[in-house]
């Protein structure tokens, strides 16, 4: 954790603090809710490391677009998740908008096309 700037060690306390924070007070015999904060923090820790490799790669890394693709399931997951936790508190027409709607456009529309299908013109990345 050395070579990690201050302000990112600042940043991964808080999330620590507020995730640990959000266990606790979900651990009031609602395992469900314990097991959603758990699977959020590691999920948004695994996609910060990945975010990170995938920077820092060389962009003739032969395990580039491996990792791509974990970016785009880490954050897929993390869409999934809280679209069903913002649905849950809805109606169910309007769930089922969020479900149908919010979380495809996202997943397809800003993810897969963003990461699999632009390529942008005036890079030549992967």
């Amino acid at each position: 954790m050395d070579n990690f700037s201050w302000l990112t060690k600042v940043g991964l306390a808080i999330l620590t603090f507020n995730s640990g924070m959000a266990i606790y007070r979900s651990s009031h015999g609602d395992a469900g809710s314990v097991a959603f904060d758990v699977v959020s923090f590691v999920n948004l820790l695994l996609l910060f490391s990945c975010l990170r490799l995938y920077e820092r790669s060389p962009h003739n890394y032969s395990q580039r677009q491996t990792i791509k693709s974990a970016v785009w399931s880490l954050t897929t997951l993390l869409t999934v998740m809280f679209s069903y936790k913002v649905a849950a508190l809805m109606p169910l027409a309007v769930e089922l908008v969020v479900w149908t709607g919010m979380a495809s456009a996202t997943i397809l529309g800003g993810g897969f096309y963003a990461f699999f299908i632009y390529k942008d013109k005036n890079h030549n990345n992967p």
